[in-house]
């Protein structure tokens, strides 16, 4: 009986809050690595960003970025979500920062909102927009 329990306890979903965290940290985590491949797969086909922004020009955006900074970081400011049924916002700041040494070269702060859908099971960013917070 226990370990029935047990095993229906780890077969339970993750709520949808703390899935999307998961997934903004996931996007985090991918700016700070350099993959392309794992930021990729946050974003919807049809993602929208700032001015005519689509998913192939941010992928361009971050690779510029890399090439520019050996050293790029990102710190994400409390993420606000809004759950809206398989849909959501998640609003923050975010610290960058890049490089090519040790101290950075560059930063910004930035006020950052997000358009969030749940597809399959998963949430893709489908729009973000960003504007210099100083």
């Amino acid at each position: 009986m226990c370990v029935l329990l047990a095993l229906a306890a780890g077969c339970q979903r993750e709520p949808p809050e703390a899935a999307l965290r998961a997934r903004i940290a996931g996007l985090e985590a991918a700016i700070e690595t350099r993959d392309a491949d794992a930021l990729a797969e946050g974003l919807a086909e049809d993602f929208a960003g700032p001015d005519g922004m689509d998913r192939d020009r941010l992928r361009r955006t971050a690779a510029l970025a890399w090439l520019r900074n050996r050293e790029v970081g990102v710190a994400l400011g409390p993420v606000e979500v809004e759950l809206i049924g398989d849909r959501a916002t998640a609003s923050f700041t975010a610290a960058t920062r890049g490089g090519e040494g040790l101290l950075p070269d560059r930063a910004q702060v930035y006020r950052v909102e997000t358009g969030w859908r749940l597809d399959d099971g998963e949430w893709v960013l489908i729009s973000a927009r960003w504007e210099p917070a100083l």
